[in-house]
């Protein structure tokens, strides 16, 4: 697992006429999420909204989590919401390992997602995990494969 943060060295996807930028020191989640060692405890990973997620959300303006920390979860379990200008959503763990804190300051003002994705904005932290996360070439990858999808999505076309 990575553990610093380099702002001059992200990697960039083009969302239409938006680019979303990624730490190359991150790692991802399939589910939108980055994934990096915690700055204050090194046996926790720290998660948040990657710039892909938070673009397709825009303004997010409320935040709740369904379980208390510490707890133990799954991969896929859904642990909270969130709402936000464009849509309306259940929050899911990108793992399974023990969650053991939330980012308390975003319950109260939860607009840190929207200006300091990579800093501020973390929403939790985990017990290291044995998780396999993607390295940024490898996030990118998956978004481009999904961003002919996503757009038909966001317009309201998908059909299947």
């Amino acid at each position: 697992m990575i553990e610093s943060f380099d702002q001059d060295a992200n990697k960039k996807f083009m969302m239409g006429e938006f680019e979303a930028e990624f730490p190359i020191d991150f790692q991802y989640a399939k589910n939108h999420m980055w994934a990096i060692v915690s700055p204050e405890n090194p046996a926790l990973i720290r998660f948040g909204f990657a710039a892909y997620a938070v673009r397709l959300l825009q303004d997010v303006y409320f935040l709740d989590w369904l379980l208390d920390a510490p707890s133990k979860i799954s991969a896929g379990q859904e642990i909270g919401s969130i709402e936000s200008k464009k849509a309306e959503s259940a929050l899911f763990a990108p793992c399974e390992g023990e969650l053991v804190r939330f980012n308390e300051a975003l319950m109260d003002d939860p607009s840190s997602i929207n200006v300091d994705k990579y800093g501020e904005g973390w929403l939790f932290e985990m017990r290291e995990t044995d998780a396999i996360f993607l390295d940024v070439d490898q996030y990118i990858e998956l978004l481009d494969s999904v961003w002919a999808k996503t757009q038909r999505t966001i317009k309201g076309q998908v059909h299947e």
